[in-house]
């Protein structure tokens, strides 16, 4: 089950996932997680799965009804795939190793209650470039772009379906902008911040496909730590049964 490199981590609730070196997760995609909640009956897709830790923490409390989970490297397919067996979920979640530009016959488009996607952060030419392909793609918009991303959950999305992601609060604007120009109507704002006093580091936004332009809701911030070193209570809920051995 296992290949050179790679090793099992617990998400709690007898859930384990496989990561490689080039493929594994951080806060952001639990918190992704979290703040998409799907529900029991939903049909839900990730864009750009990774080693598919979205749909295994949602398997954790038997929801989403069923998720196809796309990515483009072959590898991050592999990955969650062998998770999926391990977890007895192949009946549960269909894994794509396709260019999500390119789904067309691959996928039923306006099926999907939820599409989600934790996108790469830094836009074509900015930043500094990581020369490991694999981290490449998950960084920087190489593969795709922000366009791209939204104009495919658009064509996903039943009407009145959610579509939600992360991002830095640098492109806020960028995010609502391309939201509007493909028929997806910002709804849920929450900025993350590491602890009072800190500027926000990360926003989650949910629109939905058709919405009226009637409001934007802003949460209340998410904290991560109640004080440095010290988790919030909320992010303690957050992380739930993950890594129950390793929280405090």
């Amino acid at each position: 089950m296992l290949r050179e490199g790679e090793h099992l981590e617990p998400l709690g609730g007898g859930r384990q996932i496989i990561v490689s070196p080039h493929h594994a997760f951080g806060t952001d995609t639990i918190l992704l997680a979290y703040f998409s909640s799907p529900r029991p009956k939903d049909k839900a897709c990730e864009l750009g799965t990774g080693c598919g830790a979205i749909p295994l923490i949602w398997s954790r409390d038997n929801v989403p009804a069923f998720v196809t989970a796309v990515d483009i490297q072959e590898e991050a397919c592999s990955l969650l795939t062998r998770s999926a067996v391990l977890n007895h979920l192949e009946d549960k979640i269909q894994v794509l190793h396709a260019d999500l530009r390119e789904l067309q016959g691959k996928v039923v488009w306006s099926s999907y209650d939820l599409v989600v996607c934790n996108p790469p952060y830094k836009a074509a030419g900015t930043g500094l470039v990581n020369p490991e392909q694999a981290h490449r793609l998950a960084r920087h918009e190489c593969a795709c772009t922000l366009e791209d991303i939204v104009r495919t959950a658009a064509k996903l999305l039943n009407y009145a379906g959610r579509f939600c992601l992360c991002q830095r609060p640098e492109r806020l604007s960028d995010i609502i902008c391309t939201m509007r120009q493909f028929d997806i109507e910002p709804k849920r704002l929450r900025f993350v911040q590491q602890h009072i006093g800190k500027a926000p580091k990360l926003f989650l936004i949910e629109g939905r496909r058709g919405g009226r332009p009637n409001g934007l809701v802003t949460e209340p911030a998410l904290l991560i730590e109640k004080e440095p070193g010290a988790l919030s209570e909320e992010m303690i809920a957050v992380y739930g049964a993950y890594k129950e051995a390793y929280l405090p």
